[in-house]
């Protein structure tokens, strides 16, 4: 009989300790990891052919305008990019870097206009913003430069945490068969 009382005591001291350790931790993950981004995809097409090609940055820096803010710094081998879009304003303007160190002005600029909607996520995690992508447009800073994107396609316009591509980012096509 006190075997049994005894068990039942630690089977009871057990389950509270449960229940204490379990009734304190948080439910939601509040943390940055958790902020939408903009999923981007670099692509060519060759002219003769027509085909769509997926495209590969040798070398690429991503800084944002108005900022001292350094995205992606100085990746090599970039196909897929995952930008955050401003909280504080409707538009983000991206500067992307090809050959940072050696070339400053070879740049092109990636504009973004998008619909910022704060919605209320929970207790712990206070508000949180939906960021819509309403419309997208490049240039080089450059008054009749000559830019290396060549068009832009908005997939979805949602940002997101999942990883779904938002935009399209096509390059003018360079043949690498060549050298």
């Amino acid at each position: 009989m006190k075997i049994l009382i005894r068990l039942f005591l630690v089977l009871l001291i057990a389950c509270l300790g449960m229940g204490i350790g379990t009734s304190c931790s948080e439910d939601n993950d509040c943390s940055l990891a958790g902020r939408a981004m903009m999923n981007c995809t670099f692509y060519s097409i060759n002219p003769e052919t027509k085909a769509v090609l997926k495209d590969t940055l040798d070398s690429l820096t991503v800084t944002a305008f108005g900022t001292d803010s350094i995205i992606l710094n100085n990746q090599k081998k970039v196909h897929t990019l995952q930008l955050p879009l401003r909280y504080t304003s409707d538009s983000t303007v991206f500067i992307l870097h090809y050959d940072y160190k050696r070339r400053p002005t070879y740049v092109d600029t990636l504009y973004v206009v998008q619909k910022n909607t704060p919605y209320f996520q929970s207790m712990e995690c206070g508000y949180t913003m939906k960021q819509l992508i309403q419309k997208t447009t490049y240039g080089n800073g450059v008054i009749k430069g000559k830019t290396r994107i060549d068009s832009l396609h908005i997939l979805n316009n949602n940002a997101n945490t999942n990883g779904t591509q938002n935009l399209e980012i096509f390059y003018q096509y360079r043949d690498r068969t060549i050298g």
